[in-house]
């Protein structure tokens, strides 16, 4: 595809100009990115050294993956900006930062998307969900969730690259999405309403799909016995906190494109640094067989270091 533009770099303000509060940012920053790593790899560890998990832990055990490389699309260079005074970021380098930074958000959406089938499954097709939900079946629709996550990217990089940009080349911002539209020097409105489209409704429908399957789950624990409600309900809760903490910032970022505020940038800052870091501490406090599965696998890198 010929590229329309003659800008081969872009300069990103970032959160901050001044040198005290960057050094307060990369401290932050690589606080929370280690949290993060931390947090997800000891989910993931845990899950593929465990023989006795199920399904809903071999989502999760992805969801975890889409948070880490989620994060790291941004974080390694958000901690790495923090350090200089000027930030630049090539053209080539700001189109794979697109396609990461949605690849892995998308793919999150359509994990947390088979969660939800998973807990419906459990609790309103309990006699059937080693039939429906067998091992073939969970790698399918992890495998189709990643086909689609590639779609929506690469429509992402299609539009970016449709955009011609002849100057200025300044984004307030310390990411390549949504601001490369102010730097186009062309009518971004069919733009605007693709990125909607593409973004903002696969984010505002999903969200609602996800809240109205979770209300069917929770009205039909009615007819479940006390532990098993308790049971369920802990599992639902943790999903449905995880899915407001990652959809509510998405649907405010991309729902309405154009218009920009002064807190979009702690909002990315969240949806980018916070929800992973937050994802695995409460799938790790609330997720009984996520607990009991670490527990064994401490227990027994113990019992190993005891014997040696």
């Amino acid at each position: 595809m010929q590229l329309n533009n003659n800008v081969t770099e872009f300069i990103l303000l970032g959160l901050t100009q001044d040198p005290l509060k960057k050094k307060i940012l990369f401290v932050t920053f690589l606080f929370f990115y280690l949290g993060t790593l931390l947090g997800n790899f000891l989910i993931i560890i845990t899950i593929k050294t465990s023989q006795t998990v199920g399904s809903p832990v071999f989502f999760l055990s992805h969801l975890s993956l889409s948070d880490t490389c989620f994060s790291t699309s941004i974080a390694l260079r958000m901690i790495v900006d923090a350090l200089f005074k000027n930030t630049t970021i090539s053209f080539s380098g700001c189109i794979v930062q697109v396609f990461s930074f949605h690849f892995f958000g998308c793919l999150k959406i359509f994990i947390l998307i088979l969660m939800a089938l998973d807990r419906y499954v459990t609790i309103c097709k309990a006699l059937h969900y080693m039939t429906i939900m067998s091992r073939q079946v969970c790698g399918v629709l992890v495998a189709v969730a990643w086909v689609g996550s590639c779609v929506h990217s690469l429509g992402q990089i299609l539009l970016a690259l449709s955009l011609p940009f002849c100057g200025p080349n300044v984004i307030d911002h310390y990411l390549c999405d949504l601001p490369l539209l102010q730097l186009a020097c062309t009518d971004t409105y069919v733009i605007n309403l693709l990125l909607v489209s593409n973004s903002g409704v696969i984010c505002t429908v999903s969200f609602v799909m996800l809240m109205f399957s979770y209300i069917i789950i929770l009205h039909s624990l009615r007819n479940h016995s006390v532990e098993g409600r308790r049971k369920a309900l802990s599992t639902c809760i943790s999903h449905i906190i995880v899915v407001i903490l990652s959809f509510s910032p998405c649907i405010f970022i991309y729902t309405c494109p154009t218009n920009t505020f002064p807190m979009d940038k702690m909002i990315a800052v969240f949806y980018t640094l916070g929800t992973p870091l937050l994802n695995p501490l409460i799938y790790t406090l609330r997720n009984a067989e996520v607990k009991n599965a670490m527990r064994k696998l401490w227990s027994k890198n113990l019992i190993s270091d005891d014997t040696q």
